[in-house]
């Protein structure tokens, strides 16, 4: 990539600022009162997802109370909707069973249309390249075209006619003038059949006024299943007349959020004590909120947890343990027919209430220990030969996936539940390693990916110095959006159908109220939309990011509190070896920003350079940027080092190794350049366990030292700390080592919030090819990035 050249650019002054501020201040304040004045009269298609086909035509149509909406009869759940969205008497709604196109009567007409002729209309404006995915999906498929005096959504299913439907409110929700709608013609259907969004409700309870304003979101946004986690420790959410106990007994607890809940012992309290936090749905709310969501075209998937996460159900039923005791015990007895009799009467009363296809039962972190010593499981493991704990977990997830069979449904797991040998008919949410949904396509099972990697929006998206306490890790927006469900050439043409979609997961324990919620599902649920909607070639970031600001006003409108765009100066890093520098890319969450940026630890307020491509450093440099942009109040200066030091591409040994589930970039990863991000998740950052790091980098010759860098993580949520302290050994023959300094760790085990902590070693007079790094681990994890040697 081209570098800057500060002589081609004007660096930005702060006085010439000062001497211009009023001369700027007034072309702001000018822009603004135009743009108050006149964006009204410019129209407004910035749709997420976006669409297949979209094009502006000229011309407005105005609502008005005198509106008729035309529908055939099995249609009218639609057509009532959008006369209530638009409060529009309910006389508004004719039943008209017709094809027919009346162009010159004024109205909305939803149209009914065979298969052949709907995707002739889409392939007629698109070209006949994209027929196998239209066919796929033409259920959800519709064509949508506003002139002056006609609206027309044509379709196949009543699940394309919600979606044009939906469309046109969000067009209409994008306008300043919201009684006018912009002519435009849209031919459009989905990338994948599923795009799901999850909420635990276990560990935070949330009221069934709030899972509708979900819901309503969701369908302007097209996503159309509703995971609703109703059971885990933090309480149990459901009403089953069979087992009462499960709501008086398992609901509530004296503590109310679930982080104060753990740390007070995790006890739970009976329904109608005055001090009682929690609740659960009864059957009647449950009913009222599927048959809410099926109107909007979205279909809820309970999930109920098996077998484990089950601490609150054995707290009302302990008989269901291995143990017969819910003490220390999590997971239910997969060995007894009394944990059979439970459950298949329970997902009776679920499947009464629920008519999705698919069930969620969990499957995932069951710990399994329980039933090592359960003399039940002896006797089961030797009769049905099965040799290990996960062959256990594998019959209990059969035995469930043959009961709902047999009642025409189907059971959905994680991941885990693909341990021991997946039931046949059962499909997969992926949450760990995003491949292994495609393994579970390849094999004719259905899998949906859902990677915490990506998708976990209970995770910080931003500077977390700077945002509300969380899990930990980082997925900022752009990072949902780059998610590809399915990486091309991946899959062939007969498998792809076995990969059902995309879904985003908000786990509660750190989101204790509505508006947090909101927070952390939005505006990343947008990005899920689109890469879940859009086809991949037509999705583009930059794109997105100029689209989501008309959102914006959408979800004020909404009453949502998203997350704001945050002023901080994002970089990143790759290597340019043939001129031996590291290339530095900027970028922030607002749309096109200016940012200014010094090399030399200056102000980039006084001095700074505009950035407008990646910039090349050399050796070692402090690098200060700022975004200036007209909407950010506090201007905040970011600072971070760059370093093409002396150890890139060495070899490192390992004298202990590098924990299997976080290897980074594996051997390569502490030499390799490149420094980590927020999250130790990004394969940039190295976990250990055990009792210590111990490295040993080879730097081929004996060297002239000057200095050795390296730093460590904190989060001590998910068990990750800093190490006790850190000593550097010198050697010439990997044998003999003498120490050369140690650092004892500041950052105390205490501080539970996200920490980095440096440790600058001064190697100055020293000569060595070996140099050895030692990190004793305090507890849980250690996390490293870089060992910078100079």
């Amino acid at each position: 990539m081209p570098s800057i050249n500060k002589t081609d650019i004007q660096p930005f002054s702060y006085g010439y600022w000062k001497k211009s501020w009023l001369m700027i201040l007034m072309i702001l304040l000018g822009s603004f009162s135009w743009a108050q004045r006149d964006l009204s009269s410019f129209p407004n298609y910035d749709l997420v997802p976006k669409a297949v086909r979209l094009k502006a035509q000229p011309g407005k149509f105005n609502i008005t109370n005198q509106l008729r909406i035309t529908a055939p009869t099995q249609w009218k759940a639609a057509a009532d909707l959008l006369a209530s969205s638009w409060h529009l008497p309910a006389t508004s709604v004719i039943l008209k069973n017709t094809s027919k196109v009346n162009k010159h009567q004024p109205a909305i007409q939803f149209i009914q249309v065979s298969a052949a002729r709907l995707s002739k209309i889409i392939l007629d404006s698109i070209g006949v390249a994209h027929q196998n995915d239209l066919n796929l999906h033409i259920a959800e498929a519709y064509s949508l075209k506003v002139s002056d005096k006609t609206i027309q959504i044509q379709a196949v299913d009543k699940a394309g006619a919600l979606h044009g439907l939906f469309t046109l409110l969000q067009l209409e929700k994008l306008q300043w003038q919201s009684n006018q709608l912009p002519a435009v013609s849209i031919q459009d259907y989905p990338r994948f059949a599923y795009r799901g969004l999850m909420l635990d409700v276990s560990r935070n309870f949330f009221p069934p006024a709030y899972i509708k304003k979900l819901l309503d979101l969701m369908a302007l946004y097209k996503l159309n299943n509703f995971h609703w986690h109703l059971t885990d420790g933090g309480g149990w959410r459901l009403e089953i007349k069979k087992y009462p106990l499960l709501t008086s007994k398992a609901a509530f607890r004296p503590e109310g959020t679930q982080t104060a809940w753990s740390k007070a012992g995790r006890k739970y309290s009976k329904e109608g004590e005055p001090g009682s936090y929690g609740g659960y749905y009864t059957q009647q709310q449950v009913r009222d909120i599927v048959a809410y969501a099926s109107a909007r075209g979205i279909n809820i998937i309970p999930e109920i947890e098996f077998p484990g996460h089950a601490e609150e159900l054995l707290h009302a039923y302990p008989f269901l343990s291995a143990t017969g005791s819910a003490h220390g015990v999590h997971e239910l007895n997969v060995c007894s027919e009394a944990t059979y009799t439970f459950m298949e009467n329970l997902l009776t009363e679920v499947m009464q209430l629920f008519p999705s296809t698919y069930i969620h039962i969990g499957g995932d972190e069951a710990s399994k220990k329980s039933w090592k010593d359960c003399q039940d499981c002896k006797v089961l493991m030797k009769k049905e030969n099965i040799k290990t704990l996960a062959g256990l977990q594998s019959y209990g997830i059969r035995r469930l996936e043959q009961f709902l069979a047999s009642h025409g449904r189907k059971l959905l797991g994680w991941d885990e539940i693909t341990q021991g040998g997946l039931a046949p008919g059962a499909a997969v949410m992926v949450w760990r390693n995003p491949h292994t949904a495609i393994e579970v396509a390849r094999q004719g099972h259905y899998a949906i990916e859902a990677p915490s990697k990506y998708l976990y929006l209970d995770h910080y998206q931003s500077d977390p110095m700077s945002e509300p306490e969380a899990i930990g890790g980082y997925i900022p927006l752009s990072k949902v959006y780059h998610f590809n469900p399915l990486p091309k050439d991946s899959l062939t043409e007969r498998q792809k159908p076995f990969m059902l979609g995309v879904q985003a997961n908000l786990f509660t324990e750190w989101v204790p109220t509505e508006k947090h919620a909101d927070y952390m599902l939005f505006p990343r649920a947008l990005a899920l939309a689109e890469i879940g909607w859009t086809p991949h070639k037509s999705q583009h970031y930059q794109d997105f990011l100029k689209r989501i600001q008309g959102q914006y006003l959408l979800l004020q409108r909404a009453f949502v509190h998203y997350h704001r765009p945050d002023p901080t100066v994002l970089h990143d890093e790759y290597i340019d070896k043939q001129k031996r520098q590291m290339m530095v890319t900027l970028s922030s969450e607002y749309n096109r920003p200016a940012i200014y940026y010094s090399t030399d630890g200056s102000d980039p307020l006084t001095h700074g350079i505009l950035y407008t491509a990646p910039f090349p450093i050399k050796g070692h440099a402090l690098v200060k940027a700022a975004v200036l942009d007209s909407t950010v109040r506090n201007i905040k200066i970011d600072s971070f080092t760059v370093d093409y030091h002396r150890a890139i591409g060495k070899t490192v040994y390992y004298n202990s190794p590098y924990a299997k589930s976080y290897p980074g970039a594996g051997n390569s990863t502490l030499t390799d350049g490149i420094t980590g991000t927020l999250t130790y998740s990004d394969d940039r950052w190295q976990g250990f366990l055990g009792k210590q790091m111990d490295v040993t980098v080879d730097m081929n010759l004996p060297t002239d030292l000057h200095s050795l860098d390296i730093r460590f993580m904190q989060l001590t949520g998910p068990g990750v700390y800093m190490p006790i302290q850190v000593a550097v050994f010198l050697s010439n023959d990997n044998k003999n080592f003498q120490p050369a300094g140690i650092i004892k760790t500041t950052t105390p085990t205490t501080q539970t919030r996200l920490r980095f902590e440096n440790y600058h070693f001064n190697l100055q007079g020293n000569k060595a090819r070996y140099i050895r790094v030692v990190a004793p681990v305090f507890r849980g994890f250690l996390f490293t990035d870089e060992i910078k040697i100079y």
